[in-house]
This record gives structure tokens, sequence and C-alpha cells, in this order.
């Protein structure tokens, strides 16, 4: 049967960059990009798809005959805080719908996307397990942890191939920052390049887990294309990338831009961190699927530097 993949959310950070990268290596014929409204990018199939809506998705499958399902629809972690109700109500209500059409459609492979968010105070911040005991301290972070949970679910009673990786904050210059925790790794380049000041919501030593936006995306593609005998974890399997601090980010950064200035101004996002994994521990990732990143600290800098001049038209 031929592979015809519908991507959920695709107009977001992850969403944009995976859609492009599934065309390239299926054909944009066979990807059907949908959101709540088409991106004025968008190229190839696009379906407006409400996520809330069962019946719509159901259609959308029908129609054009979908064998994998990626679902990247949610609210993240720090917008996430500001109205918790709407944010379980989209993270979870949405998920459900994906794996009952799943379920019903006999779509046959599923994609969910996890996060850093589901550990909290009772796991060890450095070197976080997979199996680390999950007590997320945001709905965002809830809410993934009760997704994680449906797909196992999903998968033992009903025999739907959902795969999951816990991604950590993801670094990208094809995006602005959409709300997470993790973003000021990413509008701090943008601040660099057109040099103005960043103000930095965590503290200069707030360490966290990160990954570039290719080893992020490439991670999401393997997972899926791995044989399902390989797959052992069914809730979802930590991701590594690098792990890094502010302070750190802007002494890489400043190897390029040595005015760079940076004024550190910690809010509620710090307390948020601070319940966060400082690095993670991906042994099964690398052992099931042969996971291995590329993108160190710096190689993420210049790429990022030189893209974002591109973008803004800018030379140092």
């Amino acid at each position: 049967m031929e592979t015809k993949i519908l991507v959920i959310g695709a107009n977001g950070q992850v969403g944009r960059v995976l859609t492009k990268a599934l065309q390239d290596r299926y054909g944009i014929e066979n990807i059907i990009a949908s959101d709540l409204q088409k991106g004025e990018d968008s190229e190839g199939v696009f379906e407006v798809v409400d996520a809330m809506n069962i019946d719509r998705i159901k259609e959308v499958v029908v129609k054009h005959r979908i064998t994998q399902i990626y679902h990247l629809a949610a609210i993240l972690s720090a917008r996430g805080e500001e109205n918790p109700l709407k944010t379980w109500n989209i993270n979870v209500k949405t998920w459900l719908n994906v794996l009952e059409v799943a379920r019903t459609e006999q779509v046959k492979k599923v994609f969910y996307p996890s996060s850093i968010a589901v550990f909290g105070r009772g796991a060890s911040k450095n070197n976080t397990p997979n199996d680390a005991y999950l007590d997320p301290s945001t709905v965002y972070g809830i809410s993934k942890v009760d997704g994680e949970n449906w797909a196992q679910y999903y998968y033992l009673k009903y025999g739907v191939d959902v795969r999951s990786i816990r991604y950590p904050g993801i670094i990208g210059y094809q995006s602005l920052p959409g709300g997470g925790t993790t973003d000021y790794a990413v509008d701090i380049y943008h601040k660099a390049v057109l040099n103005e000041t960043f103000t930095c919501f965590l503290k200069e030593d707030a360490a966290l887990p990160m990954i570039f936006i290719d080893d992020a995306i490439r991670a999401t593609i393997e997972v899926m294309e791995a044989p399902a005998e390989n797959i052992k974890v069914r809730t979802s399997y930590n991701l590594g990338g690098i792990s890094f601090s502010p302070g750190e980010i802007v002494a890489e950064i400043r190897e390029l831009y040595p005015e760079f200035k940076v004024n550190y101004k910690p809010d509620f996002r710090q307390d948020i961190a601070e319940n966060w994994p400082k690095s993670i521990d991906d042994s099964e990732a690398r052992m099931d699927w042969s996971w291995k990143p590329k993108y160190d600290l710096w190689s993420i800098t210049e790429t990022m530097v030189n893209k974002l001049k591109k973008q803004y038209e800018l030379t140092i």
C-alpha cells in the first residue's frame, strides 16, 4: 500500500519543517498538511482541519486513504499556563480523536510528540532516565503524560502502532518562538543578528536539554521508520541532543558578536525550568532505533546565525 501521511498541526514550529521533510522523502503528493487555516508558505496538498472535530479528521483520513498520522497540534508549556483548562482540552481531546480515528480506520502508524515537560521534581535532574517518575508541574506536562499513557493503551488494547519521543527544547530558524519555556534559545539568535539587546527570562546558569530542529526532524522520521519489533517503549522515548545554559549560548554567540548584550530577568518560566531535567539519558532510543544527534552548540550557533542573516538579508 502506498504511504499517505496526514500532518495535523502543520503550521507550527515542528510541523512546517517536518511536512517539508516528509514531502521530500515520500513525494509532495503523498503528504497531506492540515491546520486550522492554510499557511502562507504551504505547498502541496492542504486540508483545513480542526482536530477537536473527530468527524473532520475521519473525513480527511478516508478521503486521502491515510496510512500514517503525525499529530502535532498542542498548546505549549508557558502559553498553556495562561489558560490551563483550554490547554488540557485541546492537548488531550485532539489526541483522543486521532487515536480513535486511527483505530476505526486502521491507520498503520501514528506519531505523538511528547516533551521533557513530563518530568517534575520527582525525577533526577542529571541524565534523567526514560522510566523516571513523572510528576509534571505544568498543565502541558500533565497533558503529555496523559497522552503517553493513552498511546500505550491504544497499542496494548487495540494494536494501534503509536510511536512517540520526548522532545527537549527545539532550536530552529524556520519560525518564531511558539510559547515554550525553552524558546529563549530561538529568540536569542534573532536578537543577536539584529544587533539588539536580549532579555532572558531564565537565569544565566539554568541548563536545559536542547536539540537542533534538523536533529529533531530526523529523529521523528527515524522512529517512525524503525521496524515495529524494535520499538520497545510504547509510552515515549527520551530524546537527547545537548544541554546548555543561557550563559553558555551567550558565550558562543559572542564568538561572532562580541558586543552582544544580554539582561537576565527570570520570570515564571524559570520556575517551570527548575522542575525539568538538566540533561537526558536517551540510551533506550540509541539502543532500539540507533538514535544519535549530529549538532553541538557551536554548529547550532553557526547554522542559526547564517540562516537568520539570510532571512534578514544582513552581513557581518
